[in-house]
């Protein structure tokens, strides 16, 4: 799944729609963190905060931690920088597909729907493809992904507390049961509280290693940057691991080019659909420039790692632990003394998984319903499923888990990347009538009919009646 074509797409297609954006999305990180700001207003659906905290609650999971410590494990320091890259480009990808996602989303029963399962309906009428797809949801984020979440959790409050796994695996799945049931609504309001606290405290851990060998930081960014492109004799040998495993592990953090974001951003309510698309560019950021670097800079700097050799042979053999979440929880007890700093770590990474959860299960539900025509039972069904692929993750064995989570990804990622492409010019079109309003002076407005498109349900019938109010039509 994971082989040269499909790391190749995901860049070429980032850096396709940078410069058909033009650098959006650099050139309007000031509208980004404006928009977060705004308010819904109904109750129709989540506000853009809620939006921007349940991606980022999605986004930031495991993949942050035990992602980043797999791919220098196989990749080398220089898998960093290849993170970093898919998500400045990779960002142009998110916005495509989140811009899509609520331009031709629909109104279900008073709440928002959409993404890639709707635009490709809709935009490519493509049916047998919007199936694939929505199957692959089902398949990834509501099968095959969330058992390494719970993997994590169980792994290191093993290591942290003593806690049993199937003790870990029966509390997860009573508290995830306890929010996917209030649907999407209270998986926004519980996002909003977590996803910002989480992010924070990781990220002050972060900065306190950073503080405690800072005058490591300009030897280790250096072996980032030269590693990367194979200017550095030690890990010349894995350049190209470097950059497969970076892609790849970016890809699974950031979510951008999945094809999850576009699915949670169609729930929100909006004046634009560019606004969306600019605020889930921001969450990228937020997973891997700022989660993603602060993994990699505990990791690194406290030396709690190892790389291994296409042959199997050690590049680098600092560290006994298993790859994964186990090098952050060592290098953080290292640099703060005792095991107290991994037991916080252990907390935290509850609070990590609980939200990827959240994300997971709305992604999974809202294809499960598009698959059964909205019917109810495709809801009950994906519920159970969901919750014993949850349980999973204490049964199944790490390495295999991986693979699985990997599998999901990919799948999403190849139907995904191949109908944003397509529909390039109609995300392009969308950018351009915002900015054009913006330099007019005038609040962005969306009538989708200006594109092509058809709103049958009504999702856009308020900002149709303000913008022909507003114009005079």
């Amino acid at each position: 799944m994971w082989s040269t074509p499909l790391v190749a797409l995901c860049l070429i297609a980032g850096i396709y729609f940078t410069i058909r954006f033009k650098g959006g999305q650099f050139r309007l990180f000031g509208d980004m963190v404006r928009l977060i700001r705004g308010k819904a207003k109904t109750k129709e659906g989540i506000s853009p905060f809620q939006s921007f905290a349940t991606t980022v609650g999605s986004r930031v999971g495991m993949g942050n931690i035990a992602g980043v410590a797999t791919a220098i494990f196989f990749g080398g320091p220089g898998a960093v920088f290849w993170m970093w890259l898919i998500a400045l480009i990779g960002a142009s990808s998110s916005f495509a597909e989140c811009t899509l996602a609520q331009a031709y989303k629909n109104k279900e029963n008073g709440e928002f729907v959409g993404g890639p399962q709707l635009f490709i309906t809709k935009g490519l009428k493509a049916k047998p493809l919007a199936v694939a797809f929505a199957l692959a949801a089902v398949l990834g984020p509501g099968t095959l992904m969330p058992g390494l979440q719970v993997y994590s959790i169980a792994s290191t409050f093993k290591n942290a507390f003593g806690v049993g796994e199937m003790v870990i695996g029966v509390v997860s799945v009573i508290l995830i049961a306890f929010v996917v049931w209030g649907g999407i609504k209270r998986i926004g309001r519980t996002a909003e509280l977590l996803a910002p606290v989480m992010c924070v405290i990781y990220v002050i851990m972060a900065i306190v290693v950073l503080g405690m060998n800072i005058t490591k930081l300009p030897g280790v960014f250096a072996t980032i940057v030269t590693s990367a492109f194979g200017a550095n004799q030690m890990f010349a040998g894995v350049l190209g691991s470097a950059i497969a495993w970076g892609v790849k592990r970016g890809v699974y953090s950031n979510e951008a080019g999945q094809g999850s974001g576009a699915i949670v951003s169609a729930a929100a309510e909006c004046n634009h659909p560019a606004e969306q698309g600019l605020i889930q560019a921001l969450s990228v950021y937020i997973d891997t420039v700022v989660v993603c670097t602060a993994s990699a800079i505990i990791i690194l700097l406290t030396d709690n790692y190892s790389v291994q050799a296409a042959d199997g042979s050690m590049i680098v053999n600092n560290t006994s632990a298993e790859y994964g979440i186990l090098w952050a929880q060592n290098g953080i007890n290292a640099a703060f003394g005792g095991s107290w700093g991994g037991k916080l770590l252990a907390i935290m990474i509850v609070l990590f998984v609980f939200t990827s959860l959240m994300g997971y299960y709305y992604q999974a539900e809202s294809n499960m319903r598009f698959l059964f025509n909205g019917k109810k039972i495709g809801t009950y069904l994906m519920r159970g499923i969901f919750l014993v692929a949850v349980f999973s993750g204490v049964l199944v064995d790490g390495q295999v888990i991986w693979s699985m989570a990997d599998l999901g990804v990919g799948l999403m990622a190849w139907f995904n990347i191949i109908a944003i492409l397509l529909l390039s010019n109609k995300a392009v079109a969308i950018l351009k009538d915002y900015e054009e309003q913006k330099k007019a002076g005038k609040e962005p407005l969306f009538d989708p009919e200006k594109f092509g498109i058809h709103d049958e349900t009504g999702a856009w019938d308020g900002t149709k009646a303000e913008l022909r109010a507003r114009d005079g039509k």
